[in-house]
């Protein structure tokens, strides 16, 4: 943490990750406006928070503490940062220490990346999960014998060139399991910066406008000469193209088809009711053929309780099929009414952030950010 003045610090959103993951007490200030902080906020099991639109603290700070808490940590939360050092600087004159102010805003929460190590893998090498803890996205790095390939990398890149670079590898693969429309993946990105094989299944590839290795169904990309095998699972349902893979013969890398407390949504190309008996037929009888014993490895995780040991996001296949309400509703007709109607909000901006992964247009890096801004909202049951 960075000393600002003697009274009030900063906080990065690397340390307010921690307090999350560790499950340690933060009290959070968001002094962004109302629909804003409803909209999407800072959560975890020991965080509290309160919403108190900066305008209203410009006279004085005196209605925050009264709200606030009189012991313990603090952290004041705007968009950008500016209005909250403004407010953590006015509480720390009113007397209050232990005051800080999110470095970079939401923004930054945004955009940081965790990589979060899932296990040795049996053959050599090593799994990473990238948790986008502000946003709910993951992305995975395999590593094996000086080699790397990356899965559904995200648009800030220079978290998985770092752990390549740390690790002494090169990322031979950058893999996107479907043509995202929460998020600008970084996939191509990757590849060009490292000189890797760009790798998205053709069937959601009808209109991009760039070239790209085909992701079928049965392919292996193996890293490094342990030959980790990724094995490409054809499992369409939230996309048309959306395509699984089984990693070292233990973890089921789901994409956007399967997550730990909810299933995909199948409706953001605008194709839901065409969809709808694809994703069926994969979560009902595709993956229902895999070993229960397989580790799920979702794409997105919904909420801050998917959140496991260090950080981790990832469930046992048999499990999911007893407690995940997405994989036990039966009658078919309730099923095809549950992923169709009564759905929560679409991603923000997502037909544009499809646009951009499609190669069709290419918005400045500002606009990025701002396309990107909220939740990911992939799943169904994400309300």
């Amino acid at each position: 943490m960075t000393n600002t003045t003697a009274t009030y610090q900063s906080m990065t959103a690397k340390e307010v990750t921690r307090f999350i993951v560790d499950k340690k007490p933060l009290f959070i200030l968001d002094v962004r406006n109302e629909e804003n902080y409803s909209d999407w906020r800072i959560e975890g099991e020991t965080v509290e928070s309160v919403n108190i639109p900066y305008f209203e603290l410009l006279e004085g700070v005196e209605a925050a503490i009264e709200r606030i808490p009189a012991e313990g940590t603090v952290l004041v939360v705007c968009a950008k940062e500016g209005s909250s050092i403004f407010v953590a600087e006015q509480l720390a004159e009113a007397g209050r220490s232990d005051v800080f102010y999110l470095e970079g805003g939401m923004r930054a929460w945004s955009e940081y990346l965790e990589p979060v190590k899932v296990a040795d893998l049996q053959s050599g090498g090593e799994l990473y999960q990238f948790v986008r803890i502000g946003k709910g996205c993951l992305s995975y790095m395999i590593v094996s014998d000086g080699e790397a390939a990356v899965i559904d990398a995200v648009r800030m890149t220079d978290a998985f060139e770092q752990l390549a670079a740390e690790k002494g590898v090169s990322i031979k693969h950058a893999i996107d399991t479907h043509l995202h429309a929460d998020h600008i993946s970084g996939g191509r990105t990757l590849a060009e910066n490292t000189g890797a094989s760009y790798w998205l299944p053709p069937k959601d590839a009808g209109e991009v406008q760039f070239k790209y290795e085909a992701l079928q169904d049965g392919n292996e990309i193996t890293v490094g000469g342990t030959r980790i095998a990724i094995q490409a699972l054809y499992s369409p349902g939230h996309t048309i193209g959306s395509t699984s893979f089984i990693v070292d013969d233990r973890y089921l890398l789901s994409g956007d088809i399967l997550f730990v407390e909810s299933i995909g949504r199948p409706d953001l190309a605008g194709l839901a009711e065409d969809w709808v008996s694809d994703l069926r037929e994969t979560l009902y009888s595709r993956y229902k053929e895999l070993s229960e014993e397989l580790i799920v490895l979702p794409a997105h995780f919904g909420k801050i309780t998917e959140l496991g040991e260090g950080g981790q996001v990832s469930a046992r296949l048999g499990d999911l099929y007893k407690h995940n309400p997405g994989l036990n509703i039966q009658d078919e007709t309730e099923f095809r009414r549950t992923v169709t109607e009564n759905l929560p909000q679409q991603p923000n901006a997502y037909q544009e952030i499809r646009q951009v992964n499609m190669g069709k247009i290419a918005p400045s890096a500002e606009d990025q950010r701002e396309m990107e801004i909220g939740p990911n909202r992939c799943a169904v049951h994400d309300k």
